[in-house]
């Protein structure tokens, strides 16, 4: 995601004060739970900015260690005061809750008997969402809404334990597997309803709709709502991509955000393979305090190139290859950068002698817990030394080397999680070039 606005004084607070409760730590490091599929049906009030109705989530345990409990992160409520919040779980089945955690943003559910390898089990809850007011991924601009980040999802467990990371509003603290959804979303018929997935729409009560999403092999779901106008396209490849825009933007700015669209998703799919989802959806508002955010088939973004073929990237560097954002942010924004320079004809060519380290701790390799202490150098760092880097790994190794590398390990990620230090070793497989120097004097560590 571009961030362009630094985050506030308070948030770095309510970080210090939350903190992080203790994980306890998994006796292997498989991911789990694993194969999330999500069942989701929510009806909206006039405007579109609250909704209520019914979750539930079917999930397995890859992991030789049992589960006797799962986690929701419930990000949203990092915009509400706690307790008092605009994602409210209630009636909670499958599972015993306890009390909201981590700012709000998390919830223990204990599962009634502990959940062998193999074996799968259920959680349901009622949901109620209400939208804050504010041009964010979560948040109301005049008569359009923006839910990004609102479905409660299940937390990831791994080497390192329960990941119950607090939100970052500087980036990103998003960190899940692979999931599908089926999202029924029941809204009055004045109201489009953007997505990520393929949707269908059918007649509802008297004057409403019924958009029925339906997205299979994603890391998250966002949608919108309000009387956008709508423009469709196909890329030269097959992918569908449909253009909201707000009634403040023209439509040569649309016209212009599509063939970027277009042109964007065909160029990433030449280099790290073929977009797996057959459609994009594309929202456009000026009013954004951010230049754009990417969630799986769907991107928010303002009027500018280079901002939509960033979220675009974004669709192979942490919607199809993940990461664990908020460990390790540079791994889809340094990539999703370095995607861009590449779209954008850019060699990146002495970027690197531009670079001012502001302490020995400061590398590109950083938390997020790092980034939103020193919020001021989280774009400098993580995006634009961080696309040097890789600019830099493209002279050393070769430029036919490093665009197998990502192809290949794209690849070997698809739909999986990379880490910095399968990324190094990757890097390293691909060359007779000695890249320990390399990585000491990127300052990449991991």
């Amino acid at each position: 995601m571009v961030r362009r606005v630094l985050v506030s004084a308070t948030a770095v607070v309510l970080f210090l004060v939350w903190g992080v409760p203790p994980a306890a730590h998994a006796a292997d490091g498989t991911r789990t739970p694993s194969s999330p599929s999500y069942t989701v049906t929510l009806s909206s009030n006039t405007s579109g900015s609250t909704w209520t109705g019914h979750e539930s989530v079917t999930f397995s345990n890859a992991s030789a260690d049992p589960l006797t409990e799962v986690y929701l992160r419930l990000w949203d409520n990092y915009h509400g005061a706690c307790p008092s919040t605009p994602v409210t779980v209630t009636n909670v089945t499958g599972g015993t809750p306890s009390p909201l955690s981590v700012g709000c943003t998390a919830m223990k559910i204990a599962l009634p008997a502990p959940l062998g390898q193999g074996q799968s089990a259920t959680v349901g809850f009622d949901l109620s969402i209400v939208v804050p007011s504010g041009a964010d991924r979560f948040g109301r601009d005049g008569s359009f809404t923006f839910v990004g980040n609102a479905l409660p999802v299940l937390a990831v467990r791994d080497a390192s334990g329960w990941h119950l990371d607090p939100y970052s509003n500087n980036g990103e603290s998003f960190y899940s597997l692979i999931s599908d959804y089926s999202v029924t979303l029941d809204h009055p018929s004045s109201l489009l309803v953007p997505a990520t997935g393929t949707s269908t729409d059918t007649p509802g009560t008297s004057g409403r709709t019924v958009t029925k999403a339906t997205a299979k092999s994603v890391r998250e779901f966002a949608w919108a709502a309000g009387p956008f106008v709508k423009t469709t396209s196909t890329t030269t490849t097959g992918v569908v991509v449909n253009v909201y825009r707000v009634s403040s933007i023209s439509s040569g700015s649309a016209s212009s955000m599509m063939t970027t669209a277009k042109n964007a998703l065909v160029t990433h799919a030449g280099r790290f393979g073929a977009y797996p989802y057959g459609e994009v959806d594309v929202v456009l508002d000026n009013n954004f305090w951010f230049g754009g955010m990417e969630y799986p088939g769907f991107v928010l973004d303002v009027i500018s190139s280079t901002a939509l073929a960033h979220e675009l990237a974004h669709q192979w560097w942490y919607g199809i290859v993940g990461d664990d954002e908020y460990t390790s942010p540079w791994l889809d924004e340094s990539f999703a950068d370095y995607a861009t320079d590449l779209y954008n004809g850019v060699s990146g060519t002495n970027c690197w002698n531009g670079v001012s380290w502001q302490s020995s701790a400061e590398k590109i390799t950083n938390s997020m817990a790092y980034w939103d202490a020193h919020p001021s150098r989280y774009g400098t760092v993580v995006y634009t030394y961080g696309k040097c880097a890789l600019h830099d790994l493209r002279r050393a190794i070769g430029t036919t080397a490093m665009q197998n590398l990502l192809k290949n390990y794209a690849a070997a990620h698809w739909y999986g999680v990379s880490t910095t230090a399968e990324f190094k070793a990757a890097a390293q497989a691909a060359t007779s070039v000695d890249l320990s120097s390399f990585w000491t004097a990127h300052r990449i560590d991991g």
